[in-house]
Formats: C-alpha cells, sequence, structure tokens
C-alpha cells in the first residue's frame, strides 16, 4: 500500500487566497480516480524553505493523502504539472511513502 500526499498551498504568490472551488475540483478528481481521500484542511500546516542560502519562503497549505495498491508514477507526475499550472507553482510537492496495514 502507498499514501500519496500532495502539499496544496491556499495563497499565490501575491498573497491572494485561492478560491474553495479549486480545492473542490481536486477532491472530485482524486476521489473519482482512486475511490478517497483524506484532506488536512482545517488548520492549515506552514511551510517554510530557504532559497539562495539567505531569503526564508513561508507557505500556508493544506494536505491531501490518496491510498493506493499500485503506484502509477507516470500519472501522478502528469498531475503534479497540471496542480503547478493551477496554482501557478514552479514547483508543487507530491510525495509517496510506503505504508503496512495493520
Amino acid at each position: 500500500m502507498n499514501l500519496v500526499q500532495l502539499l496544496l498551498p491556499l495563497y499565490d504568490n501575491a498573497g491572494q487566497a485561492f478560491p474553495r472551488e479549486q480545492y473542490a475540483a481536486i477532491r472530485s478528481e482524486l476521489i473519482e480516480k482512486h475511490g478517497g481521500l483524506t484532506a488536512y484542511a482545517q488548520a492549515p500546516a506552514t511551510g517554510l524553505w530557504m532559497e539562495d542560502g539567505e531569503r526564508v519562503f513561508r507557505d500556508e497549505i493544506v494536505v491531501y493523502e490518496v491510498m493506493v495498491d499500485q503506484l502509477d508514477r507516470h500519472w501522478w507526475a502528469e498531475y503534479r504539472r497540471q496542480l503547478e499550472k493551477r496554482f501557478v507553482q514552479r514547483e508543487l510537492v507530491i510525495r509517496v511513502s510506503a505504508v503496512q496495514m495493520l
């Protein structure tokens, strides 16, 4: 089993909130494709990173998780590219972890 996590920004680079409909569309797409998801959206996480060793950037994000038996790397890579365009991001993080069910 694989746990796929999508880290989605709440605000664009100018500080404007993305419309709620954008997240609803992503939820619908993931549920239709993978049969379900978990959304951590009520208490946004804060991401911090440094570029050029000088400036610290900050993002507020929501996390969507999907459990999949088989990992289709090609589909996820293409979906990440689509999301980067929708959110106007240079890079958007989608990560995967192997999971053992107890």
